[in-house]
């Protein structure tokens, strides 16, 4: 007989444990790149301007972004499970593809894969969390998934940067990415159960909003609040992808060894990571905007002293700063959409505002790049701080407070 499934986390301790454990290994295949990337790009394939160089997150960031959009929809059509299998299948043969690139081509290759890898994967574990939560301790299902999964990041970056000094850029870094794709997948198909039905038990009979086309204007751009978490999204992973893909070679160009560089990256997602356990839970109780206002500011005035400041102690400080800025901000705007969506499209708007804020990724690898390549690495990085200080004013200006009006 089919157990009726119920809401809350501590009725859905085991599952949704085990979730924060898989959406760990997700982040361990972003991980495996982050200090890697750049500096095999100009040390491996002597690619020297910033645009060419970024090309990898863009390409990353445009397809990561779609395959969020279609992660919601197929996850509402074929359940959540599925679609959770389809991404670590994906993710497979990145690091192989990685270790044994000839050109900058196959790496190009590897990060369409990773794209697929992480929209597929990371998306469904954040519906299929939601699912499991309910309304009542939204924000901190979300501070634990995305803790779990940038933690992952921030220590799959220390080691990568360690491995890569001690034995080389390849093929040591990427042995870990491998070792979380297998894990990842044997995990999620034999363990991992579906959640569908719990949404559908939250949602009960009534269903206001079915096209999703329309669910995709309402979030884009109808209603005022959706669109300004997407807006904020979108600019958060824009400053993301700048620190990905510029900062180690500004860090290299100012004389900082391999590890120095690894501990500041890994510094910056570790304040992410941690700092989110607390701020998830926070937006619980004091609400959602004031968090996503002053994050997205924290943000914009780290970035600053990172351009105008020198030195490893500083850079450290700022790092530390943009870190908690975007631990204010990142699990606060998923439940922020949680709260507005009904039960019944949620998924799907999940996946539109995914979209938005991972196409942040391949709009910051344009626009740093390009003001980089004219101007320089620091103006780039000012550039990017205005965009990010003018984000949080736009969400200070037209969102509303969500959690509250969902308790009124």
């Amino acid at each position: 007989m089919t157990q009726t499934p119920r809401l809350g986390l501590r009725a859905n301790l085991a599952q949704f444990t085990l979730l924060v454990a898989v959406n760990a290994l997700v982040g361990g295949m972003l991980g495996q790149e982050r200090v890697t990337l750049p500096l095999l790009a100009e040390q491996a394939f002597g690619l020297t301007a910033a645009t060419g160089t970024l090309t990898f997150i863009l390409t990353f960031g445009l397809v990561k972004a779609a395959t969020n959009f279609f992660a919601g929809t197929l996850s509402d059509r074929y359940g959540r499970k599925p679609v959770l299998i389809a991404g670590w299948l994906a993710g497979l043969p990145v690091p192989l593809l990685l270790i044994w690139a000839p050109n900058w081509g196959w790496v190009i290759a590897a990060n369409v894969l990773l794209g697929v890898n992480q929209g597929l994967t990371w998306s469904t574990t954040v519906i299929m969390k939601i699912d499991l939560a309910g309304p009542e301790r939204r924000g901190l299902a979300m501070g634990l998934n995305e803790a779990a999964g940038y933690l992952a990041v921030a220590l799959t970056t220390v080691a990568t940067g360690y491995l890569a000094e001690r034995y080389g850029l390849r093929p040591a870094p990427f042995l870990l990415g491998a070792a979380y794709a297998a894990l990842g997948l044997g995990l999620s198909a034999a363990v991992v159960k579906e959640t569908h039905d719990h949404a559908r038990l939250e949602a009960g009979s009534t269903v206001n909003l079915s096209s999703t086309r329309q669910i995709f204007l309402l979030t884009s751009f109808k209603d005022r609040t959706l669109s300004s978490v997407s807006q904020a999204g979108m600019v958060n992973n824009l400053n993301d992808g700048l620190a990905w893909g510029l900062l180690p070679i500004m860090f290299v160009t100012r004389g900082l060894p391999l590890g120095q560089i690894g501990f500041l990256s890994a510094l910056y997602l570790a304040v992410w990571g941690l700092g989110q356990l607390a701020t998830g839970a926070l937006s619980d109780r004091w609400g959602r905007k004031g968090l996503i206002v002053w994050g997205m500011l924290a943000q914009g005035l780290a970035l600053a002293v990172i351009a105008f400041a020198g030195g490893f102690l500083w850079w450290a400080a700022a790092l530390a700063l943009l870190g908690a800025g975007t631990a204010m901000v990142y699990p606060t705007l998923l439940a922020a959409i949680g709260d507005v969506a009904h039960p019944s499209w949620r998924a799907r708007a999940v996946g539109v505002y995914r979209l938005w804020r991972d196409s942040g990724f391949a709009v910051g690898a344009l626009v740093a790049g390009v003001v980089a390549d004219l101007f320089g690495i620091p103006q780039a990085i000012w550039t990017v701080a205005a965009l990010t200080a003018a984000s949080g004013l736009i969400v200070a200006l037209r969102m509303d407070e969500t959690h509250r009006r969902r308790s009124a």
